[in-house]
């Protein structure tokens, strides 16, 4: 028989009480081995209320990109490290409802990465997908916050930024590395993505590396 697939959720979490319970409650909890918030040092509930949720919390400096390299690093030490990791923002709750649907790909055909899109893009995700495109002759549907990864092809990438680009150097050094990707639609508006300062370093600094 083959073995289930270990799936661990990281909820990057800065002053999310208003929504962390019901973005938790939105996961697929039976088909996960493990929710992770990271709080990135909020000043209000989201830790206690993460953590009468059922979740693992664990801190991190306020950058979103520091919480998922935090996750990262507990999910290192662990006995058995994951086999797929979700990383969906703690205010996303179709994100969260669509994390099945990002993993399914991974599991079952050996894609690599999938990035959630909707049907609208924002101003910056459009601006940030063209200059991608153009960079690395690449179509790009969408930036895609809500995600899945392998974990193994995770470590491969040797994540970096602390900030606001994770997200672009994600995908910009999978590109750069060949690894096989899909985008799924998922349902909801994207909450805002501005172009940053980060994203843009990210795209220019890998276009030049061999």
């Amino acid at each position: 028989m083959k073995r289930r697939a270990l799936i661990d959720v990281v909820l990057p979490a800065r002053d999310a009480q208003g929504s962390i319970t019901e973005v938790i409650a939105a996961l697929p909890r039976r088909e996960l081995r493990s929710v992770v918030v990271v709080d990135r040092a909020s000043r209000d509930r989201t830790a206690e209320l993460a953590r009468d949720a059922g979740a693992l919390v664990l801190r991190a400096d306020p950058g979103y990109g520091a919480a998922c390299l935090r996750a990262l690093d507990h999910f290192s030490k662990l006995p058995q490290p994951p086999d797929i990791v979700a990383f969906v923002p703690a205010d996303d709750r179709q994100g969260a409802a669509a994390v099945p649907l990002l993993c399914e790909p991974i599991r079952d055909r050996g894609v690599e990465l999938c990035l959630g899109a909707r049907g609208t893009a924002t101003l910056g995700e459009r601006v940030m997908s063209g200059l991608i495109e153009a960079v690395y002759r690449q179509r790009v549907a969408g930036m895609g916050s809500v995600r899945a990864i392998r974990y193994a092809a995770l470590v491969a990438l040797g994540m970096s930024d602390r900030g606001s680009g994770w997200d672009v150097e994600m995908l910009v050094r999978a590109v750069k590395l060949g690894l096989s990707s899909e985008h799924i639609s998922i349902a909801g508006a994207a909450p805002p993505q501005r172009l940053t300062g980060r994203a843009l370093f990210h795209i220019a600094r890998h276009s030049t590396m061999r």
